[in-house]
């Protein structure tokens, strides 16, 4: 089955969150338990560290993406596979994070990662792949 890359990017977007919801349901229904981390402040503080870095980082590059000289070119010149390629290395690098926070959330049963999760949610909703919004990225005008 081919399918265009806006209909694959939209596949990818709720993927991504099916499965942060899937992760949510899972551990609110005891299905996956919390471990307990009594004791590991240290490592719970890198975790914090890390994922807070990579979160603030990647979100804003992630919306400038499409703005770079090089994926700008390979947009304008090979439209379909480019948009594809470029589509969901951008929705990765929101998404993964926001997976990831939401399984170390339960783990530690820090606020500051289920904070994070959220924050990488709503920053979904600006790279959205809408047709029209796959069809300006692409234009050759811009």
């Amino acid at each position: 089955m081919n399918l265009s890359p806006q209909k694959f990017l939209l596949f990818l977007f709720i993927t991504m969150i099916a499965i942060s919801l899937a992760i949510v349901t899972l551990y609110e229904c005891d299905v996956l338990t919390a471990a307990n981390n009594n004791g590991y402040d240290v490592s719970e503080y890198h975790t914090i560290m890390v994922m807070e870095l990579l979160t603030i980082c990647l979100i804003p590059f992630s919306l400038r993406l499409f703005k770079f000289k090089h994926v700008r070119r390979q947009l304008t010149s090979n439209a379909a596979s480019a948009l594809r390629k470029w589509g969901a290395i951008r929705l990765f690098m929101i998404a993964l994070p926001m997976i990831i926070n939401t399984i170390l959330y339960y783990q530690f049963m820090n606020v500051a990662f289920g904070y994070l999760a959220i924050i990488c949610l709503l920053s979904l909703a600006f790279i959205y792949p809408s047709k029209a919004k796959c069809e300006q990225e692409t234009n050759r005008d811009t």
